[in-house]
């Protein structure tokens, strides 16, 4: 069997992941659809509506067939360390993985892979260097860079291309062997809030209009929808006022180790402590926060890893090592054969059972060996993520939020 990538979030799926799904099989000829998705967090630093086990089982239910997480400091950071954490895991699961297939609003290959090129050539220093002296953000001073040395810069304003883009990017840097494929994104764009004509809505789309108690079933597969309103009548939905609150106690509580959380700006933290004595809600504290160099998204990011307490010298040293494992979310019936196939060759563990991580980390690579140690770190950091989301659901019921302990992976 031969398989296709996909990487995601589904925050939640919907119909155009179910079409990019579809056309990936289709397109690259594969018996079989890996995911990779991240977690309970997202790259925008922000929580999933849903948790990870709900969304890959909505996944499995639409025609994937196996669901594997990002790690957590991948999964929640900038576009060119998602791409690379995302490249990396799909490579795993080579020769039997051979391509991968992202959704792109240009859908022109060859023309995303020449902009990948220059960009690969691109003094990236030198642009950051730039933008703090005039006021832009990195995307704003890269993009007018680019655009000076009489390059088409277009692309660069839509969120999929960019992201298509640090894919390109990520399989050249990392000599990966993996085949891009691409479709052309359909209806809504990412960011839109209106949904398109007929039953395509972006994610942000379907989010907005659950909070506003519109409905949403027309922009969703019937057995994701099933998924989702099961979730909403179990009070199971993440409450963005609880993350508020999450996030404010982070700010307001800092001490001197947050002057060594990851990416923290010297100066920033006075200035995030400042906001976050007046913000009203999230939105209101990112909105204080946000400086003309920074983004929204990456405000959010830096709010999710105070509220992580991820520290500079742990996350550096993390992201320079190989991930030490996997951890399956769910899977179809194909896709169990499929990872039987892929045994014999799969260079690190596969966790379906976490109650037994620590026992396979052993076997695989001893006590107190480097990876062992960099494992360790990862089970501490993904355990603290998923204690703190379950905060976030107002009808947690689980009798301990060592969450991954008892969750078994999602079987079709």
């Amino acid at each position: 069997m031969r398989a296709v990538g996909l990487i995601t979030e589904y925050n939640p799926f919907h119909n155009g992941h179910l079409y990019h799904a579809q056309q990936a099989r289709q397109c690259s000829g594969a018996d079989v659809v890996v995911a990779v998705m991240s977690g309970n967090y997202l790259q925008r630093g922000e929580p999933a509506l849903v948790d990870k086990w709900t969304r890959a089982q909505m996944a499995l239910g639409c025609g994937v067939d196996v669901v594997v997480e990002l790690p957590f400091p991948y999964a929640c950071n900038s576009a060119p360390i998602f791409a690379s954490g995302a490249v990396q895991v799909l490579d795993l699961f080579a020769p039997h993985l051979d391509c991968v297939c992202f959704g792109s609003e240009s859908g022109d290959l060859p023309r995303l892979q020449q902009l990948a090129q220059v960009m690969a050539e691109y003094d990236s220093a030198a642009a950051d260097s730039h933008h703090l002296r005039c006021g832009q953000t990195f995307p704003q001073a890269r993009a007018a860079a680019l655009a000076q040395c009489g390059h088409d810069t277009s692309l660069l304003d839509q969120p999929n291309n960019i992201l298509s883009l640090a894919y390109l990017r990520a399989i050249k840097q990392l000599d990966s062997d993996l085949r891009p494929l691409t479709i052309t994104r359909r209806g809504a764009g990412y960011h839109d809030l209106t949904p398109a004509e007929g039953n395509i809505a972006s994610a942000t789309a379907i989010r907005h209009r659950l909070v506003t108690g519109e409905p949403v079933q027309r922009y969703l597969p019937e057995s994701a929808y099933s998924l989702l309103l099961q979730a909403a009548e179990q009070q199971q939905l993440v409450d963005m006022s609880r993350w508020f609150a999450m996030v404010e106690q982070a700010c307001l509580s800092a001490d001197q180790r947050s002057n060594n959380c990851y990416q923290m700006e010297s100066g920033l933290k006075t200035r995030i402590f400042q906001a976050a004595l007046v913000a009203k809600d999230f939105d209101d504290l990112v909105t204080r926060v946000k400086a003309r160099h920074l983004t929204r998204t990456r405000v959010q990011r830096l709010l999710c890893y105070l509220v992580m307490a991820m520290q500079a010298s742990a996350v550096d040293d993390f992201l320079l090592q190989p991930i030490p494992y996997l951890q399956l979310l769910g899977t179809s019936k194909q896709g169990e054969m499929f990872l039987r196939q892929c045994r014999s060759d799969f260079p690190l563990p596969l966790i379906s059972n976490f109650s037994r991580i620590h026992t396979q980390l052993n076997r695989t690579y001893g006590h107190d060996s480097p990876m062992r140690k960099q494992a360790e770190w990862m089970v501490e950091m993904e355990n603290r993520a998923t204690r703190l989301y379950t905060l976030l659901l107002p009808g947690w019921r689980g009798k301990s939020r060592q969450w991954n302990y008892f969750q078994q992976p999602c079987r079709v």
